[in-house]
């Protein structure tokens, strides 16, 4: 688990048990730098809105989540949206394939309730059970399934629908549609939306597993 008590920096404050990270624009340029760096796996030349991570908090209610999983939280905008819901008793594990995404989000981000690894989706089920948590309430993911491989995003599709809880949520904001064509066999039709307030505008696809 990532904890660092009693850590401050000038980018990033500490209330209670939940963490504050760094400003918007040092966020936006990390982000910049990770999708230089590799456009297919980032997907995205900027963070989330913040009218896209308060949808994704919603659809996945994580006000109600015992444990809840992030697939590429980037520089930690949409992580900390999620901290802010969560229950104090939450834990949320959070994976990040990028190393420099990963770096910065240990340096900024410091709650108790987080586990960061650095690691493929591909590995969910290990890193859930190495970790001692239980099937998940909630995944949230914006991991571009459109630029991985097809095998790759199957083989998360197939993990991800293994590993929620019956009645649990998957959330993914996605700028192109084909997540659903590898979730929908799992997990059956989504709902889905647009969210027009983010930099791409990006369809929200929310599934329920029955």
């Amino acid at each position: 688990m990532n904890e660092h008590p009693g850590a401050r920096t000038g980018a990033q404050a500490r209330v209670g048990a939940r963490a504050i990270p760094m400003s918007p624009l040092r966020g936006s340029a990390e982000f910049l730098k990770g999708f230089v760096r590799n456009p297919a796996q980032v997907g995205s030349v900027v963070p989330s809105s913040s009218r896209l991570e308060q949808r994704l908090v919603r659809n996945a209610r994580v006000a109600e989540a015992r444990c809840v999983v992030e697939l590429g939280p980037g520089t930690g905008g949409t992580t900390a949206a999620l901290l802010k819901a969560l229950p104090g008793s939450g834990r949320l594990l959070a994976i990040e394939l990028d190393e420099r995404f990963h770096e910065h989000l240990s340096r900024t981000l410091h709650d108790p309730r987080v586990t960061l690894e650095l690691a493929s989706a591909e590995r969910l089920a290990e890193l859930l059970q190495s970790r001692r948590l239980p099937a998940p309430d909630a995944i949230v993911s914006g991991i571009p399934f459109s630029t991985m491989p097809r095998e790759v995003s199957e083989r998360i599709a197939t993990l991800i629908a293994q590993v929620l809880r019956p009645g649990g949520r998957f959330v993914a904001y996605q700028v192109r549609a084909h997540v659903a064509g590898f979730l929908t066999p799992h997990l059956g039709e989504p709902v889905k939306e647009w969210e027009m307030v983010n930099v791409p505008p990006v369809r929200v696809f929310t599934w329920v597993k029955s």
